[in-house]
């Protein structure tokens, strides 16, 4: 099941250096990076609100979609400087970057190693420095992975994302995911998952570093992507803006698109124009 929108038909597309990518509007760079085991298409609620005034660029990482498998010591620089890639064959000096859960970890590796490309950096539902309970449990999920597939961890994968059983309003998101879930490329899953288990520590002495305006925003009933995860971070990032967004779980960027897309808009355009705040929370 594809998302449920009117089809968005983009200016360019095409697969470079082996990344399969689209441009949707003018204006702005702002590209979108999704997480692990989904697509650049889960972003089609935020490309038809942005595209409107921004040049919006989504993307398969590497071993999703389109885009080629990752090396099996694939590093996250390497997802990083696959975007780098993709703006150099673009012609785009610097864009806004934005992030889901995996695609967070990159966003903020691409800001924090290629500062002068990064205008703001927004990580949504982001990890950093897990429990050892998240880190074990996330480190088993990953093995689940390795050894038995993709489908023996679906289901679970849902209920932690969308409650169980999946709520009713929820259940057209959920299938959306679950389609992504039952396509993705098996090994390519299974690396990026591993990379993602095991990267939650990697920007816990470079944050202070960050040198632009940066958004870690997560939903309030997200346990593996927690409240506490991204206010530690914001509190980090010089720059660093928190929002915790009431009610909401793991994949809030298709479950409550117009709740995300207003508050990412907020933010671009405040910081845009110098005006800076710390903390929100609705």
């Amino acid at each position: 099941m594809k998302p449920e929108h009117a089809p968005l038909v983009p200016l360019m597309s095409g697969t470079v250096d082996g990344t399969a990518f689209t441009v949707h509007g003018a204006g702005e760079p702002l590209v979108l990076v999704h997480g692990v085991g989904m697509g650049k298409e889960i972003w089609t609620p935020q490309i038809a609100a942005f595209s409107q005034d921004y040049q919006v660029i989504v993307y398969d990482m590497l071993g999703h979609g389109d885009s080629a498998l990752p090396s099996a010591d694939v590093t996250l620089r390497d997802y990083a400087d696959q975007l780098t890639s993709l703006l150099d064959h673009l012609g785009i000096t610097a864009a806004n970057v934005v992030g889901h859960s995996m695609g967070a970890l990159v966003a903020l590796e691409f800001a924090l190693a290629y500062p002068q490309r990064a205008l703001r950096v927004v990580a949504l539902n982001a990890v950093f420095m897990r429990t050892a309970e998240q880190r074990a449990a996330v480190q088993q999920r990953a093995a689940a992975l390795a050894h038995t597939g993709v489908s023996a961890t679906v289901d679970s994968t849902l209920d932690r994302w969308f409650g169980h059983p999946v709520p009713a309003a929820l259940q057209q998101s959920a299938s959306m995911v679950k389609h992504f879930l039952n396509t993705v490329n098996p090994q390519g899953y299974a690396r990026t998952y591993q990379l993602f288990a095991s990267s939650d520590a990697i920007h816990a002495a470079a944050l202070p570093a960050l040198a632009m305006p940066a958004l870690f925003m997560t939903g309030e009933c997200d346990p593996n992507s927690s409240p506490e995860m991204s206010c530690a971070m914001a509190a980090l990032a010089p720059q660093g803006q928190l929002d915790i967004v009431a009610a909401e779980r793991h994949m809030m960027n298709v479950t409550a698109p117009d709740r995300i897309n207003r508050r990412l808009r907020i933010f671009l355009e405040t910081t845009r124009s110098g005006v800076t705040g710390s903390h929100s929370q609705e």
